[in-house]
């Protein structure tokens, strides 16, 4: 059977009903007390890369059970009265991830256009993960 709505449908939906960050205007956020980035990338891309300093790593495909407070999983950092940027390598997990989030009550919650590479391009700072 084929699918009926592809990526790029999910990726327009979500990009029509979400808010995303401009690099300069995230790397200027950077180290505010009001906001938590959230790195959604494979851990083998944050220790390749690197990451966001203080980013709180969160595996997409964790999301929801650590959004939900209901969930054993549940991380208490989404509990906090804080504003939420969502990133991956290029914008796309975190589109979807920033749809999901919003559509279970988190907020306020962005994702940073262009993700980790827009990040680089326009010179934010990056921090080492050292290998597990």
């Amino acid at each position: 059977m084929p699918i009926t709505k592809g990526y790029q449908q999910l990726l327009a939906e979500a990009n029509a009903a979400i808010t995303a960050v401009e690099p300069a205007a995230a790397i200027a956020d950077l180290g505010g007390e009001d906001v938590v980035f959230v790195d959604l990338r494979d851990p083998r891309e944050l220790e390749r890369e690197g990451k966001i300093p203080g980013a709180f790593h969160c595996p997409r495909g964790m999301l929801e059970f650590w959004l939900d407070p209901a969930s054993p999983y549940h991380k208490p950092v989404f509990a906090e009265p804080k504003r939420f940027v969502f990133y991956c390598a290029s914008g796309w997990r975190s589109a979807l991830a920033t749809k999901t989030a919003q559509d279970m009550g988190l907020a306020p919650v962005s994702h940073l256009k262009g993700g980790f590479t827009a990040w680089k391009s326009a010179a934010g700072p990056i921090e080492p993960v050292p290998a597990r």
